[in-house]
């Protein structure tokens, strides 16, 4: 259904166009899986980015009146949500992973990982901060999965890989954003095919992993992603399983494998019955992500190529 909206009249504070915003969001039945828990939270963000207002604005400040110049801004951004069906951060250019602002475009998946939470907490207890010197973000994307472990362990060097070049440019993009230049690199390669002889005490990676049923079903909001980023064949499994075959060999000794999945894990456990996954709980919610240490995938690693072998 294609909605076109126009601007009303009597719209005059912050507040009246947060509402508004988000009773026009409901009645386009807009999907919000984007980092966004519902209509009124998008609506007041776009908002508050319209108007270059922070988003921890306090409320005293919603029943402030707008110029005639800002309730233009504010409700071109609204009907652009509506009537193009874009994910709030492909309009702004902006999304936030783990409290960090980082810049994406529609080359790049909008960030939303469970795995924010194992970073915030440094990976504890499977790791020691001052025993992690190397770090790989495979499939990285924008790059905030790495950007963000580098804050976590500010002496360790950090490598982003994706095979996307233009999601590399964005990765070098966030990197200059937050200085880390010299410490974080981004790198264009297949999975591992650019890191010969790279090692890394931790590997983490949100790979595609969307089946071919999952992909058949998405929003138009998710469409507007890049479906490099999301399709994985007919179970979701082709990426994951080519990092299970590779993986081994660029782990250091006591390093540790971190993937996420998502609805493909039940695919995944019927495939490997036999792996030892640990999938990891979430206070904030997500499942889906498996951590496997160097050992363990190391024990098993004739099934996962046999597996992986089975599925080309």
């Amino acid at each position: 259904m294609t909605f076109e909206i126009t601007h009303p009249e009597g719209l005059e504070t912050l507040r009246d166009y947060m509402r508004w915003g988000a009773s026009r969001f409901s009645e386009a039945e807009l999907s919000y899986g984007h980092g966004m828990g519902s209509a009124l939270d998008e609506s007041v963000y776009l908002v508050l980015h319209a108007l270059h207002l922070p988003p921890e604005l306090p409320d005293i400040w919603f029943d402030t009146r707008l110029s005639s110049e800002e309730k233009s801004k504010v409700f071109d951004l609204l009907r652009r949500r509506v009537e193009e069906r874009k994910p709030a951060a492909y309009l702004t250019g902006e999304a936030w992973f783990c409290g960090l602002p980082f810049h994406v475009n529609e080359h790049v998946l909008v960030p939303r990982s469970p795995i924010a939470e194992l970073i915030e907490a440094r990976f504890s207890p499977w790791l020691e901060a001052g025993s992690v010197h190397r770090v790989l973000d495979l499939c990285t994307g924008s790059g905030c999965i790495g950007i963000a472990t580098a804050y976590a362990f500010d002496q360790a060097e950090v490598d982003l890989v994706d095979i996307s070049a233009e999601a590399i440019d964005v990765a070098w993009e966030n990197i200059h954003l937050h200085g880390l230049d010299g410490r974080v690199r981004a790198i264009e390669s297949d999975l591992f095919s650019e890191l010969p002889g790279q090692t890394y005490d931790l590997i983490v990676s949100n790979p595609p992993y969307v089946d071919a049923e999952d992909m058949a079903a998405l929003t138009d909001e998710f469409r507007h992603e890049p479906e490099l980023g999301l399709a994985a064949g007919d179970d979701g499994l082709d990426i994951v399983l080519r990092i299970l075959n590779e993986a081994v060999d660029h782990l250091n000794p006591g390093g540790i494998l971190v993937v996420e999945v998502g609805n493909s894990e039940w695919a995944l456990k019927d495939l490997l019955p036999e792996v030892p996954f640990l999938w990891l709980q979430f206070e904030r919610g997500g499942q889906g992500v498996f951590l496997l240490t160097r050992d363990q995938i190391e024990e098993t690693l004739a099934a996962i190529s046999s597996a992986q072998r089975d599925s080309v």
